[in-house]
Formats: structure tokens, sequence, C-alpha cells
């Protein structure tokens, strides 16, 4: 009895210091959110700044509303940069998802010469960082006249390696049942894709929707490279430009940086535990 009652409690606390390890992360991740969108809906500018120094800077009082929205909306064309992100990441990840798992599935449920050499070299582009081509690539665009436009944007990251791998491992790990089972029947490599391994794989695209996503939303050097004005500018390179206004209101920066944020908290919220399952599965087949 005395082993049992050890053993119990050994569990409980396991199970009490995994817990509390787990909820001094969320908030130590969550802390800077949370701080960001209370300073948001406080239009007193006096007492966000005052705030910023304290454990004040996390509680709601005050004067509370929307005014920081609706200034950065007077302040500048925020409609425009906005339409411009949601426009690029959309075209991009739903472009990216198309291409990137065609080509991955051709390397992992077909056979043709070159497979494996493809797959190394898809492995081996992974490590070069974009700022290492940067300038190639702003010399390439210049030349073809795509300087100041959505397709500069958009065109250079549909297909990535990182996605095509992920796409890879994930496809590689369905039986090959399913494929020998639908030639039987008279299926065509195009009709497998379509009917069987994109309904297999909806974690894996859910997981590349959202990693593609916070990617391009995200993208500064590139867009700030590219674009000569507001017509094409994103919300990255908007927001720099906002920084940059004086005076510096903090409040309406705070409130500026929650509508960037808002959106990509909604898709992952969305696609969470498509996202999850795949992260769970990769980690099965490794």
């Amino acid at each position: 009895m005395r082993q049992t009652k050890s053993t119990t409690f050994g569990k409980f606390m396991e199970r009490f210091l995994k817990y509390a390890f787990l909820t001094i992360l969320a908030l130590f991740f969550l802390f800077p959110l949370v701080f960001m969108f209370v300073s948001s809906v406080k239009n007193n500018e006096m007492q966000v700044v005052s705030d910023m120094s304290n454990i004040r800077g996390f509680i709601p009082y005050g004067d509370l509303g929307f005014q920081n929205y609706l200034d950065v909306f007077t302040r500048m064309n925020f409609g425009r940069f906005m339409f411009n992100s949601v426009f690029i990441t959309v075209t991009t990840v739903v472009l990216g998802m198309i291409f990137n798992s065609m080509l991955a599935f051709a390397l992992a449920r077909l056979r043709f010469k070159g497979q494996h050499f493809i797959v190394s070299l898809i492995i081996s582009l992974m490590i070069i960082p974009i700022e290492s081509v940067v300038i190639p690539m702003l010399l390439m665009v210049n030349k073809v006249g795509w300087i100041d436009s959505y397709q500069v944007q958009i065109v250079p990251f549909i297909a990535e390696p990182f996605f095509i791998y992920l796409f890879y491992q994930f496809f590689i790990g369905i039986p090959r049942d399913f494929d020998e089972a639908a030639v039987v029947d008279g299926a065509s490599p195009a009709t497998i894709y379509y009917r069987i391994i994109v309904p297999l794989s909806r974690p894996v695209f859910a997981s590349v929707a959202i990693l593609q996503s916070i990617f391009r939303w995200n993208e500064f050097l590139w867009p700030l490279m590219v674009t000569r004005g507001e017509t094409y500018r994103p919300l990255t390179v908007a927001m720099q430009q906002f920084f940059s206004q004086d005076p510096k209101l903090w409040g309406d920066i705070f409130a500026f940086a929650s509508m960037i944020t808002l959106p990509l908290l909604i898709l992952f919220l969305f696609f969470q535990k498509w996202f999850i399952r795949s992260v769970a599965s990769s980690g099965i087949k490794g």
C-alpha cells in the first residue's frame, strides 16, 4: 500500500511539474502579445509610455478604446497595405502548395532516372539563406522589368525546397498499396495525386499553409528592395514607414502591430489541429 501511495504521489508530482513548466513557457510567449494588445487599446499616450516599464503594461485600465486603430487608418493608407499583404500571401501559399506538393508527389511516388539526385539537390538548397542570393535575384527581376509589382513578390517564392521536402517526407510514409490498387483500376498518376494522396495529406497541407503564410507575411528584406511606392508594398515595409513618422505615438504603433499579428493568430487557430497532427506524424516517422 505504501508503495502504491508513493507511486501515485510521484506521478502526481511529475504531472504537476510538467504542467507548471508548460504554463510558465506559455506565459513567457504570451506576455509580449498581451502587452501589445493591451497597449493598443489605451487611448492615453502618456499612460502607454509610463506603463512600458512596469507590470501595469499588461493591465487594461484607464481610458480604453479603439482610437489608436482609427488613427492608423487616418495616418496612412493601411487598407492598401493590408490588401497587398493578403493578396501576396494567399497567392503565394495557394500556388506554392499546388506546385510543391506535385513535385514532392513525383519524387516520392513515381520512378524515374535522377530521382535521388533531385532529392539530394533540394535538401542542399535548404541550407542556402535567402540573403545570399537576393542581389542576383534583384538583378534578374530588374532585367525582366518586374520591379515594383506583385509578381516579383510572388513568383520567386512559389517553389520552396523546405516545403517540397516536407511534402516529400509525408508522402513517402503513405503506403504504396493505395497506388497499386488505383493503378489496377486504371488510375493515372494525376488521379492518384488528386483522389488519394491529397485527401490523405491534409495535415501536411495545413502545416505548409501555416508555415508559408508566416514566412511570406513577415517578409521584409525582399519587398523593401523591389518596391518603390505604396502601390505594391506589404504591411511589413509599411510598418517601418509608420514607425519612422514623427511624432512617434506608441499607442498607434501597437495598434498597427496588433493588426499585423491578428491574421496569423487566426490562421493558426483555424489550422492548429492539422498542424499538430502533421508534426506528430512526422515525429513518429522520424
